[in-house]
Formats: structure tokens, sequence, C-alpha cells
């Protein structure tokens, strides 16, 4: 039965939700705040990464954060802050990151990015797209020992949950990225990984979608939710009133405030990332993670992009000079010979991607609401799931039995 759906965000998820919803017959509106050209829809690495089945939430990264927190160039950065929200959730983080519970996710984070990549080469083997897109793995990129061990233990774990993994020695790395000057000890591949370029994908979709009926509302801020009997009756912007069947929220990090309109908490904090862009010739062919620095590295159509670092410091968009300099810093010492320029780190951008306290996503339909369903929390991973996202939120909404088992990402789960 077609039913009229009302998307509440216009990034990845909520595109990727209106695709596989107007595939299934129903009548789609999206509503976004925005313009609809920035934030972390537009500047993440790229990446499809079922290479990345540890969550967020892991043993040891407290002490690191605590570590970081004095740092101000360390990849991963915590403002400390009398938030109430804030004060929850990293509890909750804090809770969930044990040794037990990574453990716990692991199968349901690689099955979901498999299920990603899957669907993503689906569009691109459609006649209705001609994005950019690549599987050409992804190196870790290391240069101690250390963190080499612990690059290669998570990667023979990888073996064990069936992808392909290799550790490589520096030679072998230039073997598979001879042009590209690495200054690396060594490197564990992935050969399951594959990369695109987001705004390429975005634009396609947004003319795919607006052609075959979806309507679009950009700049426009949903200001309430109307609830009768445990449903939402009414969206409320700050230019109209709609109503829906159902409602998919995903709006990112921005999510747990609309969801407590219907008095819901969803736990969800705003991790800052940033990104550089260089469109000269880099000669770097490979996606690559910068171990040590948390840099990601994707060689995009038409530019190179430097990516990095995760700063939880509420929601805000301002651009730290400090923490740009730290990923070009970073670039640098793992490419000789490569330079980024004043310009290029003047023009970085950053993105807030919505972070849940145990690195899993929350997808599907709390019991505390009728129609509404939930589709946020993927954190760096939201570029990676968001073909999967759409399509699962598809089937919750047409009454399908789901792909995937969705109890992982319950949005009443506990912590």
């Amino acid at each position: 039965m077609s039913k009229k759906v009302v998307i509440i965000g216009g990034g990845i998820i909520g595109l990727c939700s209106a695709y596989y919803l107007l595939k299934d017959g129903h009548e789609i509106t999206v509503i976004d705040q925005s313009n609809m050209n920035s934030g972390a829809s537009y500047v993440n690495a790229g990446y499809i990464t079922p290479s990345h089945f540890i969550s967020l939430a892991t043993p040891g990264i407290i002490t690191k954060g605590i570590k970081w927190m004095f740092d101000a160039k360390s990849p991963f950065y915590v403002k400390p802050r009398l938030d109430i929200d804030f004060l929850k959730w990293s509890w909750a983080f804090k809770k969930s990151a044990t040794k037990e519970k990574v453990e716990r996710s692991i199968k349901a984070i690689k099955d979901i990015n498999l299920f990603a990549r899957d669907l993503y080469e689906d569009l691109k083997a459609s006649k209705d797209f001609d994005f950019h897109y690549e599987r050409k793995g992804l190196l870790m990129c290391y240069k101690t020992d250390k963190v080499g061990e612990e690059e290669w233990a998570i990667g023979k774990r990888g073996v064990e949950e069936g992808l392909g993994v290799r550790n490589l020695t520096a030679t072998q790395v230039k073997e598979l990225e001879p042009n590209a000057n690495l200054n690396v000890k060594g490197a564990v591949y992935y050969d399951s990984d594959a990369h695109m370029t987001p705004n390429h994908f975005m634009k396609e979709m947004v003319v795919y979608l607006k052609e075959n009926g979806v309507t679009f509302f950009k700049n426009e801020k949903v200001v309430d939710i109307d609830l009768s009997a445990n449903k939402i009756s009414k969206i409320i912007t700050d230019k109209q009133s709609i109503v829906a069947d159902e409602v998919v929220l995903a709006a990112g990090s921005w999510s747990s405030f609309l969801a407590k309109k219907t008095g819901l908490n969803i736990p969800v904090q705003a991790g800052k990332g940033y990104r550089i862009n260089v469109a000269r010739e880099t000669n770097i062919t490979i996606p690559a993670i910068l171990c040590e620095a948390k840099v990601a590295v994707t060689p995009m159509d038409g530019f190179t992009r430097f990516a990095g670092t995760m700063e939880i410091a509420g929601i805000n968009h301002t651009i730290n000079p400090t923490r740009v300099e730290a990923i070009a810093t970073a670039a640098q010492n793992y490419y000789n010979n490569l330079q980024i320029t004043k310009t290029e780190k003047e023009k970085a951008a950053c993105g807030l991607r919505p972070c849940s306290p145990d690195g899993l996503p929350y997808i599907g339909k709390s019991s505390k609401c009728e129609n509404l369903t939930i589709a946020t929390g993927h954190a760096m991973m939201g570029w990676s799931l968001g073909t999967a996202t759409g399509k699962l939120i598809s089937e919750v909404i047409s009454n399908q039995k789901t792909s995937l088992n969705l109890s992982p990402f319950h949005p009443d789960r506990k912590f």
C-alpha cells in the first residue's frame, strides 16, 4: 500500500531512504534545513568500508581520549562541557567501550557494510546513474611496529570474518602504489573496500529523485512535531505544516533534538570532521588510512581528498586551523614530496557526523512512536551505510521482511 512519507534530512541517509521508498511505490517528501550542498555527506572520505568492523567505542579509547584532550592536533578530541545530553552520552559511551560489546557488534557492522556495498554496485550497474565508484581496496598504512601489530591483529580478525586481508611490507606497498612515494613501514590491505566521490553521487541522486516525483523543501527547518495517540499527526516547519502517514528521521547530528519533540531519547553527539581537497596530481591511486594520524586519503574524480579528526564539541561549524594543519602535516609525513598549499588549507571544510554511544547506527522504529522510523547515528560510516540504511528503512515502512536483523540497531536499545 502506498504511503505518504516525509523524510526529515536530505543527507546521504535521507536521499537513499527516499530512493528505496520511491522504488517501493511511496509518495516522498524530503525536508532539509540547508541548501543541500554542504555538510558531512559532501565532505566525507567517500569510503565503502567492510574493513571498518570495529566500532568507535573501543576499549582504551577513553584513556586515549583523555590524553588527546590536551593536544589540539590530536585525531580524537572531546570538549568537556556541562550539558546533560553530552554527559549522558559520555557515560553511555564509556559503558559501551568494552571488549565484549565490541565483539558482539562485529558481525552486525561487517554485514551491513557488505550489504551496502552490494547495493551501491547495483546502483552503479543500473542505467539511472553514472557516479564515480571504484573498488581498489584500502591500505591501512603504519609507520611504527606497534601500530602495525595492532592493525594486523584486526586484519586477522577480518580474515576470520571472511574478508580478503593481507599484511604488506613497505616494498609490497610500493608495488601496489608505485608512484605515490609512501613513507611507511608497511600496511594492512583490505580488498573488500571501495570508494566514491560523494558530491557527484549526491547531485545525481537529487536529480533522479526530482525527475521521479520526489518533493524537496530546502532551507526549511522543522520546528515542531505534533503527536496524537502515539503517532505523529503533523510536522511543522518554519514555513508550513505537513501531514504524513510515515516519518523518517534522518537529520544526522540534529536528530536527537527532533526526536525529543516526540518524547524519544536518541543519544547522538556531533563528531566534527575536516577535509582538504588537492586538485593537483598526487599519484595516489588507492585509498589509505594513515593509521597513527587517523587521516583518510581518497583519490576522487578530479582531486585527492585528505580527511580526518573526530571532534566532539557540540553543534558548530567553526573551522579550527590547528586541526586542518594536523591533517596536512600528516599527509606530508606519509607521502614524500607531497606539499599541501596554504590556499588548499584555507579552503578546508567540515561536517558533523552523528555519533551514537556504542558506534552502531539507529535504524528502525521505536516502540514509543508508531509512525516514526529512525535512521541516524552512523558516525564515520554514514556514507558507507547509506544504501543499506535506505533499503532497510523502506523495508520497515513497507512492512517487508528486512534484509538484515535490525536488533543490533534498535533505537530503543539500552547502553
